[in-house]
């Protein structure tokens, strides 16, 4: 039996061009390509010496320690360590947190969404009554919960395969589990933070299946046998690709600053590792009316700042081009 066509996407065939013609968009999108290479290129060239604490606690910025000692840019924390070696770390940290909890909260909701508004009825109600539900459970405290259960018992499972993996002689598999034992709390703040952004993005895409399910296309596919997982898989997620970029983009914003808050209280990543919000918190510890060390708290600010702006600039362009309910 032949496969039904695609429809064509709902979203405005000229979309793309809009994007291109929004110049904050565009600003935001060059800003962030640029913002990624540098975070995750630049610390790999950077002297060894940069990624080491040394003796010059608390340094200003444009300052070195001896004259043959490299330049710190932005300043020494208190430990000695360059604070532009540990705010790029710090941008791979926060943006990989935002990223990847992003994206398992869209998997996660796109999925829901999608089979709660084409099967409709009781399915439907009873699982948006479950949306609702959650949504009344408070976000931070459920991820702190999450976090205080299962941060230890991940951390031993990390270091019991470690230990297995050294007595096997599998040396990748060791230096692995030896790398994201320090990362474990981060490791669960992804996993939790996946487990609460989604629900916005269920009702959403909820929405535009109860919409998409009643046109031709979708009709025509069900008198020609398919069944719902098909008709999901093949006609409805294409139609719903640019819906689910746009908010994408929206949803990283929030798992950043999530992430943030949590490490700003300590619940987050673990010293010697870095995120925005440890470094903050870093900062605010030394900031005092006698002797403000004002550079650990405004460059971590600023980089933190500039990339949620140009996030949220970005999804605004996108949502802008290709929600059917945004205006001409």
């Amino acid at each position: 039996m032949p496969d039904v066509p695609k429809a064509a996407s709902l979203s405005r065939p000229d979309g793309w061009a809009l994007v291109r013609r929004n110049r904050p968009a565009m600003i935001s999108l060059v800003f962030l390509a640029l913002w990624l290479v540098v975070a995750f290129v630049l610390p790999f060239c950077m002297p060894e010496s940069l990624k080491v604490t040394g003796g010059g606690q608390l340094l200003a910025p444009m300052t070195r320690v001896s004259p043959e000692a490299s330049l710190h840019w932005l300043g020494t924390d208190k430990n000695g360590q360059d604070l532009f070696y540990r705010l790029l770390t710090g941008a791979q940290v926060s943006l990989g947190v935002g990223l990847i909890g992003a994206l398992l909260s869209l998997v996660i909701g796109t999925t829901y969404g999608m089979v709660s508004g084409y099967f409709g009825g009781r399915v439907d109600a009873l699982m948006m009554r479950v949306v609702d539900t959650l949504y009344a459970v408070p976000r931070i405290l459920f991820i702190m919960i999450f976090i205080a259960a299962f941060d230890s018992v991940f951390k031993d499972w990390l270091d019991g395969l470690r230990l297995w993996a050294q007595t096997a002689e599998w040396s990748l598999l060791e230096r692995t589990a030896s790398y994201l034992i320090p990362y474990s709390k981060i490791l669960v703040m992804i996993l939790s933070l996946g487990l609460v952004e989604w629900l916005t993005m269920a009702r959403i895409i909820r929405g535009q299946v109860l919409v998409l399910r009643e046109l031709t296309f979708v009709t025509a596919s069900r008198a020609m046998g398919q069944g719902g997982w098909s008709i999901l898989k093949k006609h409805l997620l294409p139609n719903l690709s640019t819906l689910i970029l746009t908010y994408l983009t929206l949803t990283i914003p929030a798992v950043i600053l999530d992430e943030s808050f949590l490490s700003f209280l300590g619940l987050g990543i673990e010293d010697p590792a870095a995120s925005w919000g440890s470094l903050l918190k870093d900062g605010a510890q030394v900031i005092n009316p006698i002797e403000s060390k004002w550079w650990l708290l405004a460059f971590p600010a600023l980089a933190m700042s500039l990339s949620l702006l140009a996030l949220n600039f970005l999804g605004d362009g996108l949502r802008d081009a290709f929600d059917p309910k945004s205006a001409d």
